[in-house]
């Protein structure tokens, strides 16, 4: 059975995407923590739109974890043809006040693990010479972010992994994605503790849906896209990150964090 594996598919982007790719008639693999989240998604996708879904509870922090679900794939007979890597978190506040564990998880998350996952299944996906891999990254890929130290240097790691796995992985027929949202409704701001930022205050009345960024996530994938912004303002603030002066990016990003 061929499928698409999307991570972090209890809520957010990966819920909105296992939609879409519901609705497109791709069998699913979804894996979370949150195995009761992932059944009751399952069991509505399989009776509302007639593919298969399989549901794996795991620890993508855990690498045991994440050899024990690709070699489950291997045995149940899935062949994963589209890998969307979209688990992962963030964490707001000086970075000497951040705990260590908390620091250490997100670090695995957001750029082992998906490294890890994107490891194992582009092997296969080169014996089969197809193979679609979206890495959702963010708008904070592009510049350093006091009091996001931590999860933006992640995000510019997953952007630059994949811009050049994208080149390495061509030839074999497999494309890769970075997805860079910018600001999105998906309960991350309550999670990284950034309500009460400046940036939060300007962004959140042009805050993206989940939805918009799922849709265009996935067009951008299917297209072969390799860099993929969302928003016209995003794009504009991502490619001015690279010519304004370093210095001046960190400066402007601190106030807006404050």
């Amino acid at each position: 059975m061929k499928a698409a594996l999307i991570t972090g598919a209890s809520s957010g982007i990966g819920l909105e995407l296992a939609h879409i790719m519901a609705k497109e008639k791709h069998n699913l693999v979804l894996v979370a923590r949150s195995i009761d989240k992932l059944n009751q998604l399952a069991e509505e996708l399989i009776q509302t739109q007639g593919i298969k879904v399989t549901t794996y509870k795991a620890d993508l922090s855990n690498s045991e974890e994440i050899e024990n679900l690709y070699k489950q794939t291997q045995e149940d007979g899935i062949e994963i043809s589209y890998l969307i890597n979209n688990a992962g978190f963030g964490e707001y506040g000086k970075f000497i006040e951040n705990d260590w564990q908390k620091i250490n998880s997100m670090m695995q998350l957001n750029m082992v693990s998906l490294v890890h996952l994107t490891n194992l299944f582009s092997k296969n996906m080169i014996s089969s010479k197809f193979g679609k891999i979206m890495n959702v990254a963010s708008t904070a890929a592009f510049q350093p972010i006091p009091y996001m130290a931590i999860y933006a240097a992640t995000k510019s790691f997953v952007l630059s992994f994949s811009e050049a796995i994208a080149s390495e992985l061509k030839d074999h027929g497999i494309t890769v994605t970075a997805l860079c949202p910018g600001m999105t409704g998906t309960g991350f701001v309550d999670a990284a503790n950034m309500e009460d930022t400046k940036f939060f205050d300007k962004a959140k009345q042009n805050m993206a849906t989940p939805e918009e960024v799922a849709e265009y996530g996935y067009e951008a994938m299917m297209k072969g896209k390799t860099v993929a912004v969302h928003g016209v303002i995003n794009s504009l603030m991502a490619q001015s990150a690279r010519f304004l002066p370093r210095d001046l990016i960190t400066t402007i990003t601190k106030k807006l964090q404050e």
